[in-house]
């Protein structure tokens, strides 16, 4: 791995490893929030029976652990950079009952498994993070087994998640920063539409599709909102911490203007668009 590839990867997995307490604390509003998407992925690959599942940037554990509950004989592998999200994974895993799953922390780019070895891949939300999105898709295709489905979803465009947008956004606005290229590593990334499809095919994938969904993210005030969005969200923490008390709560105060502004009856509850795209490894 370039030595530029690898310096991002182990930036993300400390952060990722940083922000694990504030997923935990989450955990339950981000499952409700990205419920439609976990569900269209599981759709597009349709678990059954003994399937050997793997799910791909899995964090908190999700959709592995809805997978692994509905094989019969099967299981799934659940991986993710960071450890300390998996650990998070165990313990959603040990709670609900759920031991057909096991877990491994491993890097997309170089999956520590066989070729043709799952019938089926899951990758929700990780896609727009890796480094290399190509050799990520290369590397699923080699370890899925002929005939054998993956499913992704990755967010749509800013204008259709203000959830990111009314922090971030207000974040640049008030601290003049510059927004990150448009192929870096981000929210953003594969908003697109055909992007993730035409890399699924560039990696050798067929019978590509794409569906557009939408979640609700229930925060039921702009304190809570704030409070989630500054737990969970490593770029707008970092920022945040360039700036002085004053601009700090400047930021804040704008956030929550925003945030009333559009929920006026003061029960916030935040559309988030996403995209699900599937594709097939045929024999």
């Amino acid at each position: 791995m370039e030595s530029q590839l690898q310096e991002i990867r182990e930036q993300q997995k400390a952060s990722w490893n940083k922000f694990s307490p504030g997923w935990k604390k989450w955990d339950h509003e981000i499952l409700d929030f990205m419920r439609p998407f976990a569900d269209e992925i599981i759709r597009s690959i349709n678990p059954k029976g003994s399937d050997v599942i793997l799910d791909v940037a899995a964090g908190t554990g999700e959709p592995g652990l809805s997978i692994a509950a509905m094989l019969s004989d099967g299981k799934v592998i659940i991986t993710d950079l960071a450890d300390d999200m998996l650990t998070i994974a165990r313990e959603n895993a040990f709670r609900k009952g759920i031991t057909n799953v096991e877990f491994q922390a491993c890097d997309v780019t170089e999956l520590p498994f066989y070729d043709n070895t799952f019938d089926a891949i899951s990758c929700r939300m990780g896609f727009m993070f890796f480094p290399d999105m190509l050799l990520a898709a290369k590397e699923m295709y080699r370890v899925l087994k002929p005939g054998g489905k993956i499913a992704t979803a990755v967010w749509s465009g800013p204008e259709k998640n203000f959830w990111v947008t009314a922090v971030g956004g207000t974040i640049n606005r008030n601290m003049q920063l510059s927004p990150p290229p448009p192929e870096a590593p981000g929210m953003f990334r594969c908003s697109k539409s055909g992007l993730i499809a035409d890399i699924f095919q560039q990696a050798g994938f067929k019978n590509t599709s794409e569906t557009e969904l939408t979640g609700k993210l229930v925060c039921g005030t702009a304190e809570v909102y704030w409070n989630l969005i500054t737990e969970i969200a490593a770029p707008f923490v970092a920022a945040l911490s360039n700036a002085d008390d004053e601009m700090r709560e400047k930021i804040k105060q704008e956030v929550f203007a925003q945030v009333n502004e559009k929920f006026p009856d003061g029960n916030v509850i935040i559309d988030g668009n996403a995209l699900v795209i599937s594709g097939e490894k045929q024999f």
